[in-house]
């Protein structure tokens, strides 16, 4: 017997008015579907929103700032891993920090040098912007060469290219580069036995072995690696990435477990059908707009990843506010503390719960079923088979590799807002970027269809944004969302509490 599926659309209007579409198709499937389709309102903010693409790198940048947007471009040609990169602009900040302290009347470095030796504080003399700005560039690049040595060339490049000698190895603290490089070097020997295990390709030390295969899945709640075909042409299985960073020595944090989320409540299949009905529903409700946002959010292997996306927000706002060498110094130094203990939190918490991402649930749970979802780029929304579903993601990276419980995104988006909010004093952000027409990495050439501005009036609906972009794109649930959210805001409180007490002198030990 044929039956027939009845899918009612409702959009309704900004100002109230409502429109109803219905169709129907005859398929061998019993389905009933109602979607609600608020038609979206650019938010408004206090003030002129500027366009973000304008607060990017600028010749008039800070000896801070470029030493930040040149890490946030090494993080983009070595494709390296959130986490991975979480850390390293931890250190390379932290590095500039501690460098910067020396020239500060009341700051104390991270490392506690400034504690243990007053005299290596400078005389009030020298606490100008040319002293400041040699010493954190040779602590920035130390920093650099050690996390990032494939790129050597092009931080010689920039320290050329500033004036100073690459070259030049000095630890006497009577010059700056003599500040810089020893600043660098305390950071780096702390972090060189951190848990993180960078000496040998940050390779796994926790002995994970993964419940499901990508042929079987022996538990549905559990995470599944995917086998898949990547950019290059070959056939990968996913490994987990840096399963051990839980155990990463943190900047604030007291543990690993300190901020630990409740987990996710859906451990009943009944539940976990119901969540994958939310994915599916947010699949086949694509829209330009919740393609535009899935994809700006998405920091895959070719961006800065998120942790970077929030130094690339910070450096914006020092930008737009027009914040000095000494405040950019303060507030990347708690920016990227913060992102380092965010990365922790949520890899602890994904860890602890091994949890299913939403591609292996819904192929499981809909194996053998049509499923009305977005059916590949190009196609819009079809009727398709369930184990054939895909997140809007491109083919040659499909979901992340490492579990879905938190969500990294939303937690590293919680942390950052939280710490931007604190040192501005504000939630206003006020920023803005313009997707250009059919610049899409998943569908090129056709979305969106028009030029689509993303605003974010303040922090908070940044990090709002964040987190629901990984719910359209299928790559993350509610509950990953929403406390990956919270987790956020906790951490990065916690780390802006610790950063005032370095930018105060009160740290111990």
């Amino acid at each position: 017997m044929t039956r027939r599926l009845v899918l009612v659309l409702t959009l309704v209007a900004a100002l109230g008015g409502t429109v109803v579409a219905t169709a129907t198709a005859d398929v061998n499937a019993d389905v009933s579907l109602e979607i609600r389709l608020p038609l979206p309102i650019l938010p408004l903010g206090p003030g002129p929103l500027y366009p973000l693409d304008n607060y990017g790198p600028r010749a008039d940048d800070n000896a801070v700032l470029r030493w930040d947007e040149q890490t946030l471009s090494a993080i983009r040609a070595l494709k390296t891993g959130p986490t991975i990169n979480a850390r390293a602009l931890a250190i390379v900040h932290t590095a500039m920090y501690d460098a910067w302290a020396s020239y500060d009347a009341t700051a104390v470095d991270s490392r506690g040098r400034l504690r243990a030796d007053p005299t290596l504080r400078r005389p009030a003399a020298e606490r100008n912007d040319a002293y400041k700005s040699q010493a954190v560039s040779y602590a920035a690049y130390r920093a650099l060469l050690e996390v990032f040595p494939a790129r050597a060339g092009d931080f010689r490049g920039l320290m050329s290219g500033m004036g100073y000698d690459p070259d030049d190895t000095s630890t006497d603290p009577a010059s700056p580069t003599g500040v810089g490089n020893p600043a660098a070097a305390a950071v780096l020997a702390f972090r060189a036995s951190d848990g993180s295990n960078q000496a040998n390709g940050y390779a796994d030390t926790t002995g994970y072995v993964p419940v499901n295969t990508p042929d079987q899945v022996n538990d549905p709640f559990r995470w599944q690696p995917l086998r898949f075909v990547d950019a290059s042409g070959n056939t990968v299985v996913q490994k987990y990435l840096t399963p051990q960073w839980g155990n990463v020595t943190p900047f604030a944090l007291t543990s690993h477990d300190q901020f630990l989320p409740p987990g996710p409540t859906y451990k009943t299949l009944g539940l976990l059908d119901e969540e994958v009905t939310d994915t599916l529903t947010m699949s086949a409700t694509l829209t330009d707009l919740t393609k535009v946002r899935a994809e700006y959010w998405a920091d895959g292997p070719h961006s800065e990843t998120p942790p970077g996306h929030w130094l690339l927000f910070g450096a914006a706002a020092c930008r737009a506010r027009g914040y000095n060498l000494d405040q950019s110094a303060k507030l990347t130094f708690a920016l990227a503390n913060a992102e380092l203990d965010a990365s922790i939190a949520a890899w602890n918490a994904k860890l602890h719960w091994d949890y299913v991402r939403p591609i292996t649930a819904v192929r499981t749970r809909m194996k053998g079923k049509l499923v009305l979802a977005w059916a590949g780029p190009y196609k819009g929304t079809r009727l398709i088979r369930g184990e054939t579903w895909s997140p809007y993601q491109a083919s040659t990276f499909p979901t992340p590799p490492f579990p879905e419980y938190v969500s990294g995104h939303s937690t590293f988006s919680g942390a950052g807002a939280r710490v931007l909010q604190q040192f501005t004093g504000s939630d206003l952000f006020g920023a803005r970027v313009t997707i250009k027409p059919g610049s899409s990495f998943i569908e090129p050439g056709a979305t969106p269809l028009l030029p689509t501005p993303l605003v974010w009036p303040t922090f908070s609906s940044a990090t709002d944004d964040a987190g629901m972009s990984r719910r359209y794109g299928g790559i993350h649930f509610p509950d990953a969302d929403l406390n990956g959210r919270d987790l956020g805001a906790s951490v990065g409180q916690n780390a802006w509490a610790k950063a005032q007490t370095y930018f105060n002198g009160t740290a111990g030990g």
